[in-house]
């Protein structure tokens, strides 16, 4: 068997999923269906919007299928018709039943954004920014029923750069994440891929994000603030109050200065210096409630804050 011959069913759904998706049409795997979530209404008007892997796949002339559930019986009998011989799977946003788990010959292979057994769970990228880790990366595994705890095939690491934010990590991960699925394919199809158990005295979660962890917490550390910026960077953003004002906080810098916690210290051309638990943090990008987004320096000429 080749890669043109083995049949291959992609199930995935965000912008991470598509580049995925993107690797395998380039490397001229035999895609022979794509699942994705349904279409969700979006912005304003609350349009029907599709998923960035749902596009992408029409654009192939792939046929694509997007079951509510994949509990029902539905999803089976489609991919019983479709017979393929491994189900790749990136940020879906489903859990695979024991039944499709176990309908192709070479198994049902996951892209998870962590190097596992760390950050299993939703948000992998996003925690790892969070907690200021020092390297990132993704995993190839075999898909189990509990959630991201099968065997591990293979990774790929990357050292995280000392101001990125996540959505910048989760931009560079997922074309490697990509180039990882391919290689994975290969050596599974191959008989090469090895079956490495996760060492479950490692496993730590990487739970959703939820707006009730964006307010800036002044008493902690320069570094537990900037990593909290970064991470929350591009949702659901920081957020603080400075001199009754809201403001999402995008990006900020380490500072000198000190004083009582959540005090601002300086508001200038450098953007807004505010106090924190071992010193201080400025301020450089930010949104003031119903305003734009902006460097805080461009703020401040129209809003000048009093010390």
């Amino acid at each position: 068997m080749t890669k043109t011959e083995m049949r291959v069913v992609f199930m995935g759904t965000p912008d991470f999923a598509e580049e995925s998706l993107k690797a395998l049409y380039e490397n001229e795997f035999n895609i022979v269906g794509v699942f994705t979530q349904p279409d969700k209404p979006k912005n304003r008007g609350m349009k029907l919007t599709m998923s960035p892997v749902k596009e992408l796949a029409l654009s192939k002339g792939t046929p694509v299928y997007q079951p509510v559930s994949m509990r029902t019986g539905e999803a089976l009998d489609i991919l019983k018709e479709l017979q393929p011989d491994v189900i790749a799977v990136v940020a879906y946003g489903k859990l695979l039943p024991a039944e499709i788990l176990d309908l192709p010959k070479f198994g049902c292979i996951n892209i998870h954004g962590s190097l596992l057994p760390k950050y299993r769970g939703s948000a992998p990228i996003q925690w790892t920014v969070l907690n200021g880790d020092k390297v990132a990366g993704v995993t190839s595994m075999y898909m189990g029923v509990e959630m991201d705890a099968g065997d591990m095939i293979d990774t790929a690491t990357v050292d995280v750069l000392p101001d990125e934010t996540a959505g910048e990590l989760f931009d560079r991960l997922a074309p490697i994440g990509g180039q990882l699925l391919c290689k994975t394919l290969v050596s599974v199809m191959e008989g090469t891929a090895v079956r490495t158990p996760q060492n479950t005295e490692e496993v730590t979660f990487a739970p959703p994000l939820k707006k009730d962890m964006c307010p800036i917490d002044w008493n902690c550390t320069m570094e537990e603030i900037l990593n909290k910026i970064r991470g929350l960077n591009p949702w659901p953003v920081a957020t603080t109050e400075i001199q009754g004002t809201a403001f999402k906080v995008f990006k900020a810098v380490k500072a000198s200065g000190k004083g009582e916690c959540g005090k601002v210290l300086a508001a200038d051309k450098n953007g807004i210096t505010v106090a924190c638990g071992d010193g201080a943090v400025c301020i450089t990008e930010l949104q003031a409630a119903g305003g734009k987004r902006m460097n805080a320096a461009d703020y401040l000429r129209g809003h000048p804050i009093c010390l």
